[in-house]
């Protein structure tokens, strides 16, 4: 369905924490804890990473939507318990654990969730419509699904939506059998979206539509998680992402399977990972400028 309202574009990292940044992105003497205060600040919107690797607390989600701005977006990375461990297999529980272990905390912060799959785990239709189905559509029903938890401790858990919103979710994909039509229309009646990952060449790449929203990550230009962009390859990017927020598609798009529908309006979120020489938080503030000025 066309939407005529104006988009938003949001441009930050994936994660915070890195120690090599201390000094050069961050001020020196800043104490770590103030890390995500000052991120936040120099860009709208940040990946939270640490989540993909294990469960956060509910402790963590309040201080970190504390610590960000009021217009703040904060998008979650979604378990690898549950992607790469589980392969989706038997994992009702486990996403139970997953949404009630914070996330809802984020209130209205609360960006996309993330879903990341290993590059040696093919395309599983049943498993991944199963896994469509499964996920909540709102932060009401996230919190009707976080009730089945079976975390160990009541501090450990956080079965309250603090607002009724709808949730939005991107998938990135890496092994070359999800790149065809029928992924990508399962995607689309699903309106979830196909992450636009830029991997120096390493994984598969796609820029097909299949959500009302865009989900980008930048993992390196030239070598994975660590290449810099250009000032000539942030242009080109902030005209893309200037292209799909207006609702439209590049000429020159790389197409799995095709174009979406006629559409208004998208919300473009772009994360750097391209993180190892701190190359991440100084190209987000750069292509924010290009953006967003």
């Amino acid at each position: 369905m066309a939407d005529d309202r104006e988009s938003q574009i949001r441009i930050g990292i994936s994660g915070w924490n890195y120690k090599p940044w201390r000094g050069v992105f961050y001020p020196k003497g800043l104490v770590q804890r103030r890390e995500l205060e000052y991120a936040s600040r120099q860009m709208n919107s940040i990946e939270i990473n640490g989540s993909f690797y294990s469960l956060q607390r509910p402790s963590s989600y309040r201080k970190w939507a504390s610590e960000t701005p009021d217009d703040f977006l904060l998008a979650v990375k979604g378990g690898r318990f549950i992607t790469h461990m589980k392969k989706l297999n038997n994992i009702r529980v486990p996403l139970a654990n997953f949404f009630a272990s914070g996330g809802l905390e984020l209130g209205n912060k609360l960006g996309p969730i993330l879903w990341q799959f290993p590059p040696n785990w093919g395309y599983d239709e049943e498993r991944i419509e199963d896994f469509l189905n499964m996920l909540p559509q709102s932060t009401t029903e996230a919190a009707v699904l976080a009730s089945e938890h079976e975390l160990p401790t009541t501090d450990r858990a956080s079965i309250n939506a603090l607002v009724d919103m709808p949730l939005r979710y991107a998938f990135e994909v890496r092994h070359p059998s999800f790149f065809g039509r029928e992924f990508i229309d399962l995607l689309r009646r699903h309106n979830v979206c196909l992450v636009i990952a830029d991997a120096a060449g390493t994984f598969p790449y796609a820029e097909d539509i299949t959500a009302d929203f865009v989900y980008i990550r930048l993992h390196g230009s030239e070598k994975l998680y660590a290449s810099g962009y250009s000032d000539e390859q942030l242009n080109w990017w902030a005209n893309r992402v200037k292209i799909w927020a207006a609702g439209s598609e590049p000429a020159d798009a790389v197409l799995a399977a095709g174009r979406q529908e006629n559409h208004g309006s998208r919300d473009v979120y772009v994360y750097f990972d391209n993180d190892i020489d701190v190359h991440a938080p100084f190209d987000a503030m750069r292509l924010g400028q290009l953006c967003l000025t």
